[in-house]
């Protein structure tokens, strides 16, 4: 079995050694690397051959973690994922972090199964994005000037399967959910995502998801929260 090799990222020594301690635990995940800010991520990174998930805080001296974000899904690593990890009352940093390529979010207060599952989620090509998490920023969507025109037009090659598969995806449904909706298998599933995301030319379901959003697929869940 290949372990998922993990880096924490926090200026908190307490948290990011016990995010490290919990992650270290599990048969299938091995914390290669703990930095304590942005830039030191960045240094840690370039002397590890591989590198699988990145758990990204956002508030950090030298070098936030949406500017490390960027930097580091910038060096080429294909497979690379950063889970940011953030608190309700840093929102206004959610969608900055979606669009430096971020696959998702963890709450700062999350349980230690949910720690464990982010990082496996992320590994498998899934987006970690939690309703509660998401529901104001998926509000501000509908407020930004993007290029709605540019984004219908990555829709055009899907086929009405794939949309389908799309506008799930969006709601933030699994494989597995997505498969027993439709009457689908799980491997179908799979195919039909990875075929949206290379028609697309995006790199995850983070950025479908963005897409749904911003094309009028997918529509904000409505309340607060």
């Amino acid at each position: 079995m290949t372990e998922i090799r993990v880096m924490v990222v926090d200026d908190q020594e307490l948290v990011r050694e016990g995010l490290a301690t919990i992650l270290d635990g599990q048969p299938d995940i091995e914390v290669v690397a703990q930095a304590c800010s942005g830039l030191d991520a960045i240094q840690q990174a370039a002397a590890l051959l591989r590198l699988d998930v990145v758990l990204m805080d956002i508030r950090m001296p030298a070098m936030d973690g949406i500017e490390a974000t960027r930097r580091l899904l910038a060096t080429g690593r294909d497979n690379l994922r950063v889970v940011i990890l953030t608190t309700f009352d840093q929102d206004e940093y959610v969608y900055p972090a979606l669009r430096a390529g971020a696959s998702g979010f963890l709450l700062k207060r999350s349980t230690r199964d949910e720690l464990i599952s982010a990082v496996r989620v992320v590994t498998a090509g899934d987006a970690l994005l939690a309703p509660s998490v998401t529901r104001r920023l998926l509000d501000r969507f509908a407020a930004t000037g993007y290029d709605h025109d540019g984004a219908a037009h990555a829709l055009r090659d899907l086929t009405p399967r794939e949309v389908e598969v799309l506008e799930l995806v969006a709601t933030g449904l699994s494989n597995a959910e997505i498969a027993a909706s439709l009457h689908l298998t799980e491997h179908t599933v799979k195919t039909h995502v990875s075929r949206i995301l290379t028609k697309t030319g995006l790199r995850d379901r983070v950025q479908a998801v963005i897409l749904a959003y911003n094309t009028g697929l997918a529509s904000p869940v409505a309340g607060g929260g």
